[in-house]
């Protein structure tokens, strides 16, 4: 039975409120509030404790958001696929980060972190399958609004005002908690995502079983020549990924280190990066998903998108300095702006089932997770082996092998 359609009307507002306010509060957690608290805990191994965190967060992130979706394209209810899930999946976080703040020592920190992790999966995985309720001409624009305007809001706006709680980081985690429930809420509210108790749940792969287990859902992923096209922007995404963050992750230390600004011009340096992404995120928000839907082109710009981010990584290496930095601002805000806005469709597009649509979105959202664990890790052993300026020259290859990954994307033509 053919999926029921949203209109944009209700859909745009959800899919920009939805993720903007599960993804903000989560790195504004996890990259001020949490790391603070770890410093007050012990700290003499703060460094090697985020790094724990990080990477077992990243490896529940992995099992759950698999599981998220799997249980999600298998469900029936009043309330459609996804909204039972990520509504619950909202609430168990705003508990986990309440139990967080009221933690007396780094285990019940971790189980609380890890539980948040969880349940933050189960927002992630069926909110972004939220793009395939609007009709086939208008998936570009919704994608848009998700990746392209909501994920540029998260990533860019609720650090601002997480820093001013940093004097208060244990009231900052239910806060932040709080406000993501809240926003879940709201978005699923205005998307109203129709009910599928009449729809008929069928899973083509017989190797899918109707029980959960661990070995069932990694049998689910198809081999390369059914899944082809689909690992191919996965790998995109992973070589994107990685080649971004190694760049983002150590500004920085870029700037202190391999450009050796001082302490206010780093800030000003940073300030305008972050504000010029920010910009362009929003402005492709609104121009690439419906430029894509127009004029029928999604592979090649999605794919130049990653070129870009190359190309300002090597300005930074050529001309250290404020052209450099200004050269890199530019053309990685214009590429993150047109990838986060069409990169979920793109995805879509090359879904291998398209009845196992949140399995295969929550993978390939995985991306955002396991590259930001990754580069920081690769960035390191480069620049102690090499220096800072390889880290320039790696962010390149990655970026221009993800680059030629999505060109090599057959079922899409352009």
């Amino acid at each position: 039975m053919k999926i029921k359609e949203v209109s944009l009307k209700r859909l745009i507002p959800g899919l920009i409120i939805g993720p903007a306010f599960w993804l903000g509060p989560y790195i504004a957690v996890s990259s001020l509030f949490l790391p603070t608290m770890l410093q007050n805990f012990d700290a003499t191994h703060k460094v090697q404790l985020v790094a724990l965190f990080s990477t077992l967060g990243m490896v529940v992130a992995a099992l759950s958001n698999m599981l998220a979706g799997w249980l999600s394209d298998r469900t029936k209810s009043r309330f459609g696929k996804r909204t039972p899930w990520l509504v619950g999946g909202s609430a168990a976080f705003m508990l986990s980060m309440i139990c967080a703040s009221l933690s007396p020592n780094v285990t019940v920190l971790l189980i609380s972190w890890l539980s948040g992790q969880v349940a933050l999966n189960f927002i992630v995985a069926p909110m972004v399958a939220w793009i395939d309720l609007a009709s086939e001409d208008n998936q570009g624009t919704a994608s848009g609004a998700y990746g392209g305007l909501g994920m540029a809001i998260g990533n860019n706006g609720f650090t601002i005002i997480a820093a001013g709680l940093l004097g208060q980081y244990r009231m900052g985690f239910i806060i932040f908690g709080i406000m993501t429930f809240v926003g879940t809420l709201i978005a699923a509210i205005i998307v109203h995502e129709p009910s599928n108790l009449d729809q008929e749940i069928i899973i083509k792969d017989k190797n899918v079983k109707t029980r959960f287990s661990i070995q069932g859902l990694f049998t689910a992923f198809p081999k390369w020549s059914i899944g082809r096209d689909y690992y191919l922007a996965l790998i995109g995404k992973l070589f994107q990924g990685v080649g971004n963050f190694m760049v983002t992750g150590y500004l920085l230390f870029i700037m202190t280190d391999f450009l050796r600004k001082g302490t206010q011009e780093t800030q000003q340096s940073i300030q305008l990066i972050n504000g010029v992404m920010l910009i362009f995120g929003i402005a492709m928000g609104f121009v690439a998903g419906p430029v894509s839907d127009k004029f029928k082109i999604l592979k090649l710009p999605i794919a130049l998108s990653t070129i870009l981010l190359g190309i300002g990584a090597l300005s930074i290496f050529f001309f250290q300095n404020t052209i450099g930095i200004g050269i890199y601002a530019f053309t990685a805000g214009l590429g993150m702006g047109i990838w986060n806005s069409l990169d979920n469709l793109l995805n879509l597009k090359v879904i291998p089932d398209k009845d196992r649509v949140a399995f295969f979105l929550g993978i390939y959202n995985l991306g955002n997770t396991v590259t930001q664990a990754i580069a920081p890790v690769i960035a390191a052993i480069l620049i102690s082996m090499i220096g800072f300026s390889s880290i320039f020259i790696f962010s390149f290859i990655f970026s221009m092998i993800g680059g030629i990954s999505i060109f090599l994307i057959k079922t899409v033509k352009r």
